[in-house]
């Protein structure tokens, strides 16, 4: 529902509370404390049905008897009387309410799970939306709304926290307020009966008071929905996030707690990275980040120049960078000499930057100005410790007063102690620069900002096409997937599951099957040369363990004396294995190849899961792996190898020449497709997965396959381009163009596509005068979310990025995802081709599909040629009383609400 009747929620202009009472240390009491003392400005009802007055306040018996419709309703009553209290409100018209009752079902028993339900049934049919249940409240300072039990009341700021769980929330409320923190929001959420992280998330992206968005996440609900409004989050304002239980015995402690079974936490690590959100590990690295993304850039990159008067803090800086990926900048020659021009003979002359002991202000001014010229270095963090020679005070005047460039490296500080370095604490404060306790904090802070960078980069970077067109073979996988399910088989056998790779394009090792020990000598006599032979039994997933995999095998004989000493071995090791032959196939000989593991599972929460990493017999003791979820294009594949440590071997290193890094990518890709046509699959592996500068191939596979329980792509996270919208459309000049769901690899062919508009088509489209389509917006248009947007492109059939556009027609659904905003052009030259209203038709038919009611667009009021096609389509136009130059039509395509 995301963002509907939200703002009931967090701007009401009345507000009702149930279970006011004067008894002493009761919630209801605390509620209407605050709810009186907070400041908010519009009327505040009681509800009591066996008190005339709470608080020397009037109440009411029940809902019927209120004076009016509450915009808000808080609950504080016994959790039986809440789904009936929601029913009655929602049929006086009101739209929002907080649940603080517990005793639903975070109980963790039936009574309670059915009381849930019943409180969701009893808000649906009016759109009411609830907070909670079992939660602290809600807070937003903007309108001086206090609707919880909190012990304070947040101080007016512009971060917005939203947490599960009410303690998370009072403890953030009570650490901030001693450092003078301000919120817009604090939300508890509860049990996330309905509204959730991701329509928070929704809401808080387009609120103009909230800066940044914090959240503590114990679980999710609805991952698909949560991604689509984290990555649109992301884009507008910092979204930072703390994830509890992320070991074992913390994810039960999760699971206890909300009812929700907590997902692996590395799952949940790809899936922010994928959003762009930034992730930390505690409440004080959460308000850390924040505060260091409030008073300073980014940074260009990762290398970090390290200025002390101290060299044993320097060691300890250099170490935390080093552990937490970053780099240690090189000092050019041109910052070396000027260096000795100014330090003392007894500096360090490297970096760290020792500039001795008894380094005064000078010192300081002298060395920071010449490392801030240097290109080398995308941040300085500048320590001192406290020394009796030289006064810390003026130190950190000397670094105040060298920075103000709106360019150059971004510069953090640390100043050690306690007493010696609070004034120059102080100082730093009010100056706005970034200062930390310690010089592992100070490197921490570095390292947020180049991931938060490193994080909005990947939102707009641009990916290469896929380096060939490739049509999978997917009804030959569906078939065999089939036929297992048929025959009662989870698993498929080696050489059926190297047949469903290869069908995808992933080059296999040919294997073939044998039903004894003298069949598979057969076999090793017609492929000739050394062979490899494998037991294949359903039971035995892990062959190398009880000896089921011989190798090097030379002749017939040869491989039956081994595949009859192999069924010894296995039926005296596992008797209850069923054994159907063996897998034979031939040596593959790449001397300096590197082994990998290409993977996929399914996550509770997020669908299906990609993995990468380093592969091969000890896969699981090494523990060397990235996760992903799918689609996947090359950047992003890459991306995940870069993730892993085998990532430098890949890449080479003297004696030993690259991997084919595109071939891995392309393997990673294709798989990901593979998971998304054939929901069926739920475990695949490829291992190993050699790799070596001529490409990969895939030696041992096993697919693990299911009922899927839900249709289509519904379990995937993040929905995939939607292949099935593609449309030839012949010409009536005889050529044919392919009408498809826009690409990120378009942004090459959008930009030239641009390029050839006249000024005038731009003015129409873009009601500005605009040059260039820079990256930025490009990238903005190209990589949409297709489950929230849609763009057709009619272009020529072939490779997205590189096939030219002449046409384009956009959908963005708004939040609430009943109203969407169209936009469209087609080239002058294709002008007169019918082309304008094919574009506008499917567009329209698309957003009846999605479910959306009506669709909405701003025309220029000369724009006559767009004016008359929208009359055409049935679309209602009206002025816009504000800006006289522009019509808005409108077109109503479903039901009434």
């Amino acid at each position: 529902m995301t963002i509907r009747n939200l703002q009931r929620l967090f701007a009401p202009r009345s507000v009702a509370l149930f279970g006011a009472t004067e008894r002493k240390g009761a919630v209801g009491r605390v509620v209407a404390t605050n709810l009186l003392e907070a400041g908010f400005k519009g009327p505040i009802m009681l509800v009591n049905p066996h008190r005339p007055e709470v608080l020397g306040i009037r109440t009411h018996s029940d809902a019927a008897k209120l004076p009016q419709a509450p915009d808000l309703a808080v609950i504080c009553t016994p959790p039986q009387t809440v789904p009936t209290i929601i029913a009655q409100l929602g049929e006086l018209g009101t739209r929002a309410a907080v649940v603080i009752t517990a005793g639903f079902a975070e109980r963790r028993e039936a009574a309670g799970g059915e009381l849930q339900r019943a409180l969701q049934q009893a808000s649906r049919p009016f759109n009411l939306r609830i907070v909670g249940p079992n939660c602290l409240g809600i807070l937003a300072s903007g309108c001086g709304l206090n609707a919880s039990f909190a012990h304070l009341t947040p101080r007016r700021g512009n971060i917005a926290f939203v947490a599960q769980s009410g303690a998370i929330v009072t403890s953030v409320l009570d650490w901030a307020h001693s450092r003078r923190i301000g919120f817009s929001h604090l939300v508890s959420l509860g049990d996330m009966a309905d509204v959730d992280f991701g329509d928070m998330l929704d809401y808080l992206a387009n609120d103009a008071g909230t800066k940044a968005i914090l959240l503590y996440i114990e679980s999710i609900t609805q991952a698909r929905k949560f991604m689509s409004a984290a990555r649109a989050a992301a884009r507008m304002k910092p979204v930072i996030a703390v994830k509890a239980g992320r070991h074992a015995e913390g994810a039960r402690a999760v699971a206890s707690h909300t009812g929700v079974l907590a997902g692996i936490d590395a799952v949940y690590d790809a899936a922010f990275r994928r959003a762009g959100m930034l992730r930390v590990h505690s409440l004080d690295e959460l308000f850390d980040a924040v505060q260091t993304l409030a008073m300073t850039r980014p940074p260009r990159g990762d290398r970090l120049a390290i200025l002390t008067n101290g060299g044993g803090i320097g060691v300890l800086a250099t170490d935390a960078l080093v552990d937490l990926g970053g780099r240690v900048a090189e000092l050019s020659p041109e910052t070396l000499e000027g260096l000795d021009r100014v330090l003392p003979p007894t500096w360090s002359r490297g970096n760290p930057v020792d500039i001795v002991g008894d380094a005064n202000g000078e010192r300081y001014s002298d060395a920071l100005s010449i490392l801030l010229k240097d290109r080398g270095i995308d941040g300085v963090a500048v320590l001192n410790c406290p020394t009796a020679v030289a006064s810390s005070e003026e130190a950190a005047q000397a670094v105040i007063d060298n920075l103000g460039q709106a360019w150059g490296p971004t510069v953090l500080t640390s100043w050690v102690g306690d007493g010696a370095a609070a004034a120059s604490r102080r100082l730093f404060a009010e100056r706005r620069v970034p200062t930390y306790d310690t010089p592992e904090q100070a490197v921490r802070a570095f390292m947020y900002l180049v991931n938060y960078r490193h994080s909005q980069q990947m939102l707009t970077e641009t990916p290469p096409s896929v380096p060939e067109d490739f049509t999978p073979h997917i009804e030959r996988v569906r078939q065999l997937v089939a036929q297992t399910l048929a025959q009662k088989r989870v698993w498929l056998s080696e050489p059926e599951a190297k047949q469903v790779l290869s069908a995808y394009g992933v080059p296999v090792v040919a294997t073939r099957s044998a039903a004894s020990p003298n069949e598979a000598a057969l076999l090793a006599a017609e492929i000739g040369g050394l062979v490899a032979l494998k037991v294949l039994s359903p039971d035995i997933t892990h062959k190398t363990a009880l000896g089921g995999v011989a190798l090097d095998l030379a002749g017939p004989a040869a491989v039956q004396d081994a595949a009859e000493d192999m069924l010894r071995r296995i039926r005296q090791a596992r008797p209850d294995a069923r054994l159907e032959g063996f897998a034979v196939q031939p040596m593959v000989r790449r001397p300096g190849a590197i082994e990998l593991i290409v993977g996929m599972s399914n996550d509770a929460q997020f669908g299906p899961v990609l993995l990468v990493g380093h592969g091969g017999t000890a896969v699981e003791t090494i523990n060397d792996r990235a996760l992903g979820l799918p689609p996947l294009n090359m950047r992003l594949a890459k991306e995940m190898i870069s993730r892993t440590r085998i990532h430098r071997l890949l890449r080479g290193h003297p004696g030993q020449a690259a991997a084919n890094l595109d071939a891995v990518a392309l393997t990673l890709v294709r798989v990901a497709q593979l998971v998304i046509d054939v929901p069926e699959i739920v475990e695949l592996d490829i291992n190993p997965l050699l790799a070596d500068p001529f490409g990969v191939v895939a030696l041992d596979a096993r697919i693990r396959v299911e009922r899927a329980d839900r249709p289509g792509t519904e379990r995937l996270a993040i929905r995939p381009y939607p292949k099935e919208l593609e449309e030839p459309v012949p010409l009536g000049d005889g050529r044919t163009f392919l009408l498809r769901p826009i690409r990120p690899e378009d942004e090459p062919a959008l930009q030239a596509a641009f390029a050839k508009l006249t000024p005038e088509e731009i003015r129409l489209r873009f009601f500005v005068p605009l040059k260039t389509l820079d990256h930025v917006t490009a990238a903005r248009f190209t990589q949409i979310d297709y489950d929230r947007e849609m763009a057709l492109v009619l272009a020529e059939p072939g490779l997205a990025g590189k096939a030219e556009i002449y046409g384009v027609v956009s959908l963005i659904a708004l939040p609430d995802s009943e109203r969407a905003e169209y936009a469209i052009i087609v080239r002058h030259d294709m002008i007169g081709m019918g082309l304008g209203i094919l574009l506008m038709r499917r567009v329209l038919d698309y957003a009846v599909s999605r479910g959306i009611r009506q669709v909405y667009g701003d025309v220029l009021r000369d724009n006559r040629s767009m004016l008359k096609l929208c009359s055409v389509l049935g679309f209602t136009q009206e002025r816009v009383p504000e800006e006289p130059e522009i019509v808005r039509v409108t077109l109503a395509i479903g039901p009434k609400p």
